[in-house]
């Protein structure tokens, strides 16, 4: 299926969660905050979320400075 992700189309396999697809985009171990359709998923739901077809995800990632 396809979804958007930070406004790029990708392909990703049916019933995959949001844990897998940070994975397979190296986004794990980052402090990120992701929205999906314009709602913040919190990183405690990122194992049972699953995507569907055309779902909108914004990833952003923290970065320290000073």
């Amino acid at each position: 299926m396809n979804i958007y992700l930070n406004g790029k189309v990708i392909h990703v396999a049916d019933s995959t969660t949001l844990t897998e697809l940070l994975l397979e985009m190296d986004y794990s171990g980052k402090r990120i905050a992701v929205e999906i359709n314009q709602e913040i998923i919190p990183r405690s739901e990122h194992n049972t979320h699953r995507l569907k077809s055309d779902d909108r995800v914004e990833v952003v990632h923290a970065i320290g400075g000073g």
